[in-house]
């Protein structure tokens, strides 16, 4: 499957520019105005890399920058049109990969995003596997260190509240999970406004990457991991 590029710029016109460049290099392509709709993406599916422009309007780019770091992995390549050393300093502390200037080549910017995206390919293939950091349930194992879900042989993506609230629920197993207690064991909670749709939400999507019968609705408690966990 090919990689998800999340394109953050406000400006229509290189929004467009950028998109089509990059679908018409093979990436999926995801594009938002606003740092509410990168959190919006992220949160309805898997993100491997952001292109993310600092100056944007409903919030500061190189603070967006900290926050993500803080809860993923995610690539982040800084977009500008200002060429202040500083700029480029304080968004490489703040956690980004890369950095670039308008106006863009998009040749050069298709070549770092490639490179950005093998390092952390290549990243995550050489994490370690401990078997007693895994957790086993209807033929599937989630490895709590390296953040991954494996069935038959295979990987599935979660984002990373889908991923928590996974560990929610084998770490709990047999017990039923309100909607309140899920939300607080979700990290994504602290940075934005979440409610019960956000929980029905990842509930909805897990459902779709796994066997959706695992997921059983408590009419008025919560939900129900259905599975031995071992």
């Amino acid at each position: 499957m090919s990689h998800h590029i999340v394109i953050v710029e406000d400006d229509v016109v290189t929004q467009a520019r950028l998109r089509d460049y990059f679908v018409q290099e093979g990436y999926r392509v995801s594009v938002t105005a606003s740092g509410a709709g990168l959190r919006e993406h992220m949160l309805l599916q898997p993100v491997d890399l952001v292109l993310l422009d600092i100056n944007l309007p409903d919030e500061n780019g190189l603070q967006l920058t900290r926050a993500l770091r803080e809860r993923s992995m995610v690539g982040i390549i800084l977009v500008t049109g200002r060429s202040d050393q500083i700029d480029r300093i304080v968004g490489l502390e703040m956690g980004a990969d890369d950095y670039v200037t308008k106006p863009l080549e998009l040749r050069e910017l298709v070549v770092r995003v490639k490179n950005l995206l093998w390092r952390i390919d290549l990243a995550r293939q050489a994490q370690p596997m401990p078997e007693e950091n895994s957790y086993l349930f209807a033929g599937y194992s989630l490895n709590i260190a390296r953040h991954t879900l494996e069935h038959e042989g295979a990987f599935i993506k979660l984002t990373r509240a889908e991923y928590e609230m996974l560990v929610a629920f084998v770490t709990n197993p047999g017990q039923i999970l309100s909607r309140e207690r899920l939300l607080r064991m979700l990290t994504s909670s602290r940075v934005e406004q979440p409610d019960a749709r956000t929980v029905d939400v990842l509930i909805r999507r897990l459902r779709s990457k796994l066997r959706s019968e695992l997921f059983v609705t408590q009419h008025g408690e919560g939900y129900l991991l259905a599975a031995e966990v071992r």
